[in-house]
């Protein structure tokens, strides 16, 4: 069966998560999540990618961001991906895949989806019990967002404000730290509609969203009720037709953005 086409809608909000080549712990050591995060750095400045929150694990990245730029979202991936795995490669004389063959992307909705996804992105270290708070892990956005620094900034503060539903007098610092602090009093369980969905939101956003996207959307399924549905996958599209050892290729790796063959870099 052929992979699934690459697609983006612009102007929405993305959730772009990707893993290393078989769940390896490949960013572990602090200077290769650096290098991800120049290199994100460097994606802004030469695409004009817009930044919401990020994070970096050990073995997977997360990375939140608004279509605003044409083209930005699959070139800024590629760029940081394509740059981290080759320095990679080449500092540890090693050949191969450094990430899983496709990232995936789940658009969200704005004001409380939003911040829902911000909030499950910056706590993914606490849940996996590496650390008590979210402060205590310096490779996310939750640092910026509570104290911005002068120079090398990666979050669009303005934007992120204005995705939240906050005005320009609002204090994003703190409104941002008494929601972490609200969240950490509650269980800390995987929500896995934030980075397994085609999208999670209002019926009406979900529901927009699956029009839009049209043919490419066909078969997949909205699941969930009241105020937070999502529009899911039908089934795993590679199980059917790959031999046992490709089985476990996971169905989220569908959705992904259109790509360039190639790019200035």
């Amino acid at each position: 069966m052929a992979r699934a086409n690459r697609h983006f809608i612009p102007a929405y909000i993305w959730h772009i998560t990707h893993r290393c080549h078989k769940k390896e712990f490949l960013l572990k050591f602090g200077k290769d999540r650096k290098r991800w995060l120049t290199w994100l750095h460097q994606a802004k400045k030469r695409f004009g990618l817009c930044v919401l929150n990020y994070m970096v694990t050990s073995n997977h990245i997360h990375l939140l961001v608004k279509d605003t730029v044409d083209g930005a979202i699959p070139k800024s991936i590629q760029l940081i991906a394509g740059r981290t795995g080759q320095e990679f490669n080449i500092r540890k004389k090693r050949k191969g895949a450094f990430w899983e063959d496709r990232y995936h992307a789940t658009a969200i909705d704005t004001d409380q989806h939003l911040r829902q996804c911000m909030i499950y992105i910056n706590l993914n270290m606490v849940r996996a019990g590496v650390v008590s708070h979210p402060s205590e892990w310096v490779f996310s956005g939750y640092h910026e967002i509570l104290k911005p620094p002068r120079r090398y900034r990666l979050i669009d503060r303005e934007e992120l404000m204005k995705s939240l539903g906050l005005d320009s007098s609002s204090d994003l610092s703190g409104i941002y730290q008494k929601w972490i602090d609200a969240e950490l009093q509650k269980s800390k369980h995987r929500e896995k509609k934030w980075s397994e969905s085609i999208a999670v939101g209002r019926v009406g956003f979900v529901n927009h969203f699956r029009e839009r996207s049209g043919h490419t959307v066909k078969g997949r399924n909205i699941i969930g009720s009241g105020e937070t549905v999502e529009l899911r996958e039908h089934q795993s599209p590679y199980s059917a037709v790959f031999d046992p050892k490709n089985a476990p290729l996971r169905p989220k790796n569908m959705y992904c953005w259109n790509e360039f063959d190639e790019i200035s870099i």
